[in-house]
C-alpha cells in the first residue's frame, strides 16, 4: 500500500473528522481521482507532436492515455469536429497515491521560483484544478528526449461538499498552497 494512502488513513482522515466536525465517517472528503490532462494544439500541423505528449504523458503517469478529439469544428483555429487535439489520463487507486505523492514531494518543489500553488483554483464543488508549464518537473522525463516543453492540466476530484472542505484535505495531505 502507497505510504500517503496510509497516512490519510491513519492520520489525515480521523483529523479532518474532528476538525470539520462531522457526523458520520463517510462524510470525511476523499480524493476520488485525479484526471492529467495534455492539449496539444499543434498537433494539427505535426501530427508527432500528439506521440510524444503520449509518450510523456505515459512516462509520468504509469498509465496509457486516452487520445481527446475535437467536439466542435471552429473555423479560426482551423479545427474540425473529431480531429485528435490531447490526450488525458485518470487515475485512480494506488496509481493515484502514487502520482499524488510523487506530485506533492517531488515534482512541485522543482519549479523554478516556485512560492505556492494558488489556493483560489477551485471549481465550487471542492474540486482542484492546478496548470503547470512544462514536463520537466517530473524526474522521470529525460530532458534530452524532450522535443517541445508542454503544460498539463491536472484536476483532483474530490468527495469534498464545499471548497474549504477540500482545501483542507489538499492542505493536508502536504499540498503547498500560497500564503495570502
Amino acid at each position: 500500500m502507497n505510504n500517503l494512502r496510509l497516512i490519510y488513513r491513519e492520520e489525515i482522515a480521523p483529523a479532518l473528522f474532528d476538525e470539520l466536525s462531522l457526523e458520520n465517517v463517510m462524510q470525511v472528503p476523499k480524493i476520488e481521482k485525479i484526471v492529467v490532462n495534455i492539449g496539444v494544439g499543434d498537433a494539427l500541423d505535426n501530427p508527432k507532436a500528439l506521440d510524444d505528449a503520449v509518450r510523456d504523458l505515459t512516462i509520468i503517469t504509469g498509465q496509457h492515455p486516452v487520445i481527446t478529439k475535437a467536439k466542435k469544428s471552429i473555423a479560426n483555429f482551423k479545427l474540425r469536429e473529431g480531429r485528435a487535439i490531447g490526450t488525458k489520463v485518470t487515475l485512480r487507486g494506488d496509481h493515484m497515491w502514487a502520482f499524488l505523492d510523487r506530485l506533492v514531494n517531488v515534482a512541485l518543489p522543482r519549479v523554478r521560483d516556485f512560492r505556492g500553488i494558488s489556493p483560489d483554483s477551485f471549481d465550487g464543488r471542492g474540486n482542484y484544478t492546478l496548470g503547470l508549464d512544462e514536463q520537466l518537473i517530473f524526474p522521470e522525463i529525460n530532458y534530452d528526449e524532450v522535443n517541445t516543453v508542454r503544460g498539463m492540466e491536472i484536476t483532483i476530484v474530490t468527495s469534498a461538499d464545499n471548497d474549504d472542505q477540500a482545501r483542507a484535505l489538499l492542505s493536508k495531505i502536504g499540498m503547498p498552497f500560497r500564503k495570502g
